[in-house]
């Protein structure tokens, strides 16, 4: 185990048509992770992920199952080539399941139906169209916590992902999500973009849920991790299991609490980090989260080439 390093996996949005192909090609262990998911959940996810259709790729109960499967498939080519464990896991949203499966806390096999299920159920709780998302960049945090507040007019908005240092998230219904985005721009924001996504994620709305997905986490026979985990609602390692499981449905309407859970890693010692999924979105988010921070990528037969040499 190395003290310094730590593996964060992604959430929604690192998707991509073809993710893993080439290492597909070259690592047979990549294939029979798909294949073990694919059992589990009934259809061919490997074929989904390199075929398409997109879009059906980018419905919440797909994308979730793909990319925690793509992530735990380089989490074990990385531990069959010799890659040191982490002192750490963590990981963004969904990210925090595929942290799960790679701390030995669920199966693999488990942990997509559950996904799956959780994709589900927030696709239910609030019908598309009527919910949004949006990044607000280039304002402090208080100042778009202050402008779901003012937009809000007794509907949900709130500021739900704290991914970096100017870099907020805000999710409610539609309407309040297009106010926040005109205040914030009139209080200097550099950016207010409505983001493509069919699910208003860890705001308020999600509460019915995170109610209705209690009976699928109590399901399961979970195991006490056996690498520490940063959890995003609370940014600390859980005590015991009940507190990691009541986390866990939280994060369905509380915030990411991105930022802070990186500088625990930091605080920690763990300032090595390996971003383990599909593209490169936490490598851009972490450096601006805590100070000497490095992140290496294994998405590619490059970047985890690189990667095993650098943290040999």
């Amino acid at each position: 185990m190395s003290t310094s390093l730590a593996f964060v996996f992604p959430g929604q949005g690192s998707q991509s048509l073809g993710m893993l192909a080439e290492l597909g090609a070259q690592y047979p262990l990549v294939l029979e992770t798909f294949k073990e998911a694919s059992d589990a959940l009934g259809y061919d996810l490997w074929a989904l992920t390199q075929q398409g259709p997109e879009e059906q790729l980018n419905q919440t109960d797909k994308t979730q199952p793909a990319i925690l499967t793509a992530s735990i498939a380089l989490w074990r080519l990385w531990l069959a080539e010799g890659g040191a464990r982490p002192a750490f896991v963590a990981g963004h949203s969904l990210g925090e399941y595929s942290a799960l499966v790679a701390a030995g806390s669920l199966t693999l096999g488990e942990a997509v139906k559950l996904v799956e299920r959780r994709g589900q159920l927030m696709q239910e709780a609030v019908p598309a169209g009527q919910g949004g998302m949006a990044a607000i960049l280039g304002l402090d945090d208080a100042v778009v916590i202050e402008a779901c507040a003012e937009a809000a007019q007794g509907e949900v908005v709130s500021a739900v992902n704290f991914n970096s240092p100017g870099q907020v998230v805000i999710a409610g219904a539609k309407a309040a999500v297009e106010r926040a985005i005109e205040i914030c721009k009139a209080r200097g924001a550099k950016r207010a973009l409505p983001l493509p996504v069919s699910v208003p994620s860890h705001c308020e709305l999600m509460r019915p849920a995170a109610e209705r997905f209690a009976e699928s986490i109590n399901a399961i026979s979970w195991q006490a991790p056996q690498i520490p985990l940063v959890q995003n609602v609370s940014a600390a390692v859980a005590a015991d299991l009940d507190t990691l499981k009541r986390d866990l449905l939280e994060q369905l309407y509380k915030p990411v609490r991105w930022v802070e859970s990186v500088q625990a890693l930091a605080a920690n010692g763990a300032t090595e980090l390996v971003e383990c999924g599909p593209g490169k979105v936490l490598a851009g988010l972490n450096k601006r989260c805590a100070d000497g921070v490095s992140t290496a990528n294994l998405n590619t037969p490059d970047a985890f080439a690189a990667a095993r040499a650098a943290l040999a």
